[in-house]
């Protein structure tokens, strides 16, 4: 990953067809960390849209629960949206396969635990905000 995992945050949200991955800088005025948020997940995007998901077998290794199954889905069986949102960007994930929705709520798992703190499911992050006193 180009940007700081540290500056950054990963939130993961499924959905019956999929999920959404967002990764925003904690600072969302930080425009560094912003716009290499950006340039990685408009990078993933194109890369897993043709089926190359090596990229997340590098970072954290080809027995990443999910990942094998992604790997072998055909081209256009997973479809890949890109968005930018305040401070970051998000991918939404969509397929009509339930074994590759499973595939992929294995995928986010495996990433909320491998990143840590610097990473939530987002029922997680709704509760964050529900708790945070407001000014």
């Amino acid at each position: 990953m180009p940007f700081k995992l540290h500056e950054t945050m990963h939130v993961f949200m499924k959905t019956a067809t999929g999920g959404t991955q967002r990764v925003t800088a904690k600072n969302t005025a930080d425009a560094v960390q912003t716009g290499l948020v950006r340039q990685h997940l408009r990078e993933i995007q194109a890369q897993f849209s043709s089926g190359n998901f090596a990229g997340p077998a590098h970072v954290h290794g080809a027995e990443m629960p999910g990942l094998a199954a992604l790997r072998a889905a055909r081209p256009g069986e997973i479809r890949i949206s890109y968005r930018d949102v305040d401070g970051g960007a998000e991918l939404g994930y969509r397929t009509d396969s339930a074994r590759l929705v499973e595939s992929l709520h294995a995928w986010f798992d495996a990433q909320v635990s491998d990143h840590g703190p610097d990473a939530m499911e987002w029922h997680d992050v709704e509760h964050v905000r529900e708790s945070t006193p407001h000014h």
